[in-house]
């Protein structure tokens, strides 16, 4: 089976909103899953945001300081290593894919407003595409709904 990679550009809604909700469905679907982020500073300011984005919500999650990585259904780390056996890897704020291999879907998440990342958007699109993976880019509507753009 291909690796799914997924781009979400992010226009009407911060990286804050949006991933928690992400995260939200691969926890549903009984999926583990690593997020990657580039800047290792917003490692812990994202793992709060993961206990407190919704009073009413749980996802179970944790970093390197928080036990062992394989007890973790969603990992987050500032590497490129897979220490929870996730098939779902998201790269977020600047974090870029190493590899399109080992994960059944990889989600990456950019800040549309800003150039720089989406000059790095487009250069890991080429990359992906240039492999067997499925490609699938979203991008967020004036209305801040999804529209499927390729």
């Amino acid at each position: 089976m291909a690796t799914e990679v997924f781009f979400y550009h992010l226009e009407r809604q911060p990286l804050e909103t949006v991933l928690p909700t992400l995260i939200e469905r691969v926890v549903e679907r009984g999926w583990r899953a690593v997020i990657e982020v580039g800047n290792p500073d917003r490692l812990q300011p994202l793992n709060n945001l993961l206990w407190t984005y919704k009073p009413e919500s749980f996802l179970p999650h944790g970093t390197a300081s928080d036990g062992p990585p394989a007890d973790q259904p969603v990992y987050l780390t500032s590497e490129t290593d897979n220490p929870n056996n996730a098939t779902v890897r998201f790269l977020v704020e600047g974090a870029a894919p190493t590899t399109f291999e080992g994960y059944n879907r990889i989600v990456l998440l950019f800040d549309g407003r800003n150039p720089d990342a989406l000059a790095d958007a487009r250069k890991h699109w080429k990359a992906a595409k240039a492999t067997d993976c499925n490609l699938t880019y979203w991008q967020q509507n004036q209305d801040g709904r999804w529209e499927q753009k390729a």
